[in-house]
């Protein structure tokens, strides 16, 4: 009978604790949340130059924050970080102009960024010449 009943106190005192720990979590999520829900976020600044880490202001009535950011150095595209597309195959290339174009449709504006809905990005041709016979081996000379 002891043993039951010192089992049953160890679990109210489990379940106490859980409660407590859920209850905790909830709390520092207000602290460090907002009530405000309408955040108008504002474009990833580097620190230094034009890439690396730095931070991100949103204003939300007479709220401000900062979050921290990173822009990727290899990231050179003009229509920005925080917008994400989906792009085609690349197409064939131009005599005419040495390079060729892809289109990407927007697919995510992250942080409310104002995007455009297609952009086209082009790159110069490629001079090498691929062979079209991918792991095919030689024929063997006899």
């Amino acid at each position: 009978m002891q043993v039951r009943d010192l089992l049953l106190l160890l679990a109210l005192i489990l379940l106490a604790a859980t409660a407590e720990a859920g209850k905790n979590k909830k709390e520092k999520a207000k602290k460090d949340g907002s009530e405000c829900e309408d955040w108008r976020w504002g474009p990833c600044v580097p620190n230094s130059k034009d890439c690396g880490l730095g931070y991100r202001e949103g204003t939300c009535k007479d709220e401000n924050k900062k979050l921290k950011c990173k822009i990727p150095c290899n990231w050179k595209k003009k229509f920005g970080a925080d917008c994400k597309y989906k792009f085609e195959s690349w197409g064939g290339c131009s005599a005419q102009t040495g390079v060729k174009t892809r289109s990407g449709i927007l697919k995510k504006a992250l942080y409310n960024a104002q995007c455009e809905e297609i952009v086209y990005v082009t790159k110069p041709c490629s001079s090498k010449i691929k062979s079209k016979s991918k792991g095919q081996s030689p024929p063997l000379l006899s």
